[in-house]
């Protein structure tokens, strides 16, 4: 019973975030008709108002990407496609600035800042202790006279220059595959399979990452185990375990889900979303996900110890993302945009393409003891046994930095 009561308060907490994003989203109203709620103070600090408006980017991303493939897994670094995203928005006229201002969420922040702010933004979520490579690049139609001004611009803030094709296919192939991998540690590899025709502007975004468990799994515990893949099918998949690990939980009774975050090295969380039964919808869960209900969802569980299994996961998805965002309210890109800051000639976004690596095994940094904060004789079983949800997310900033659904771990 005691440990139901727990369950039921960190429950009613979730739901109660969701209604102060609610009333944040409708600051001229609240429930008991007083004063306006003040801001949280972590979303004071520039770097994390930067860091929430482009995640916000990246759930709806997600979201959009999810329901196109509704019955495959699905692996996201939403962070590169808007990184490339926001470096478009130098060359655009103000018409076409305001379309991807509203789709990045910057039209709620200084806009004036928000470039500046960018360049810290990617230093801090990809230093070497987050495990994160990322990285974007615009590939500009054959022979391209870009404004000077432009290719600085992006340089300064983005740390990267677009590149010209040159029209030798081959060439450019080699050339654009070999700066992936380069910029990514030699983790993405071969991006390109080919030059797409028809290139106008070609948005591309790749990331890979490795985690690094602040408490690592014994690799003489992981087993092959059942994963349902829905009440008929079972398959057999290396699973990792757990006897007594020490995590933060919570369960959402309007979302029917039980909420789990594991802490990674360099200040990372992992957080997953099962559902109760294998079969349930998930599409309630990822409409609630928001920078601020996944920040709300860290500050309100509660640390307790685990009987933890989990796959041991090592996906990689290749994904063109065009028509994705033209479901995102951002169709003006691909038909007549405003990028005369970029060049004389018209141009248009015509092709995205993203390639993600995300590696879960049992590394680690050691063992830990359990915590004086954890909830004497409280065991819970949290098996992700069944379709899953995951949130890769930096503490620091409140970036996400991989979002994805688990259907079937076993495909690539």
């Amino acid at each position: 019973m005691k440990s139901l009561v727990v369950l039921l308060w960190v429950g009613l907490l979730a739901v109660s975030c969701r209604s102060q994003d609610a009333d944040a989203a409708h600051p001229d109203t609240d429930n008991t008709g007083g004063t306006e709620e003040e801001e949280d103070p972590f979303y004071k600090v520039p770097l994390n108002k930067l860091a929430a408006a482009v995640s916000n980017f990246g759930y709806d991303l997600y979201r959009q990407q999810s329901s196109r493939v509704p019955t495959g897994n699905v692996v996201l670094s939403p962070f590169s496609i808007a990184t490339a995203l926001s470096g478009l928005s130098l060359g655009a006229g103000e018409r076409t600035e305001d379309i991807i201002s509203r789709a990045l969420y910057y039209d709620l922040l200084d806009k004036a800042e928000v470039h500046n702010i960018y360049k810290e933004l990617v230093a801090s979520i990809t230093a070497p202790s987050k495990g994160l490579k990322s990285t974007s690049r615009l590939i500009m139609e054959r022979r391209l006279r870009m404004k000077i001004a432009f290719v600085n611009a992006l340089d300064k803030s983005y740390g990267v220059r677009p590149k010209v094709l040159s029209g030798n296919a081959r060439a450019d192939l080699q050339e654009i595959n070999t700066w992936v991998q380069q910029r990514t540690g030699g983790k993405v590899t071969r991006f390109l399979r080919d030059i797409p025709n028809g290139i106008s502007i070609l948005m591309v975004g790749a990331a890979y990452f490795k985690g690094q468990w602040v408490t690592k799994f014994d690799p003489t515990l992981t087993k092959l185990q059942n994963f349902h893949l829905d009440e008929d099918r079972v398959v057999k998949v290396p699973m990792m375990s757990d006897p007594r690990t020490i995590l933060k939980y919570g369960f959402d009774s309007e979302l029917n889900c039980k909420i789990a975050q594991l802490p990674l090295m360099g200040s990372v969380s992992a957080m997953f979303f099962l559902p109760e039964s294998v079969t349930q919808n998930m599409t309630l869960i990822e409409e609630s996900l928001t920078s601020e209900f996944v920040h709300d969802i860290d500050k309100q569980l509660k640390t307790v110890s685990v009987v933890l299994s989990m796959p041991r996961l090592k996906l990689s998805s290749e994904t063109g993302l065009a028509d994705t965002l033209q479901e995102m309210r951002l169709q003006a890109l691909f038909g007549t945009p405003d990028f005369s800051k970029i060049a004389v000639k018209a141009i248009k976004l015509s092709h995205v393409q993203h390639k993600a690596i995300l590696e879960l095994n049992e590394d680690g940094a050691g063992s830990m003891s359990a915590p004086e904060t954890v909830a004497a004789g409280l065991t819970i079983n949290y098996h992700l046994d069944r379709p899953f949800i995951y949130v890769i997310r930096d503490n620091e900033t409140g970036a996400l930095l991989f979002i994805g659904k688990i259907l079937d771990p076993r495909s690539v």
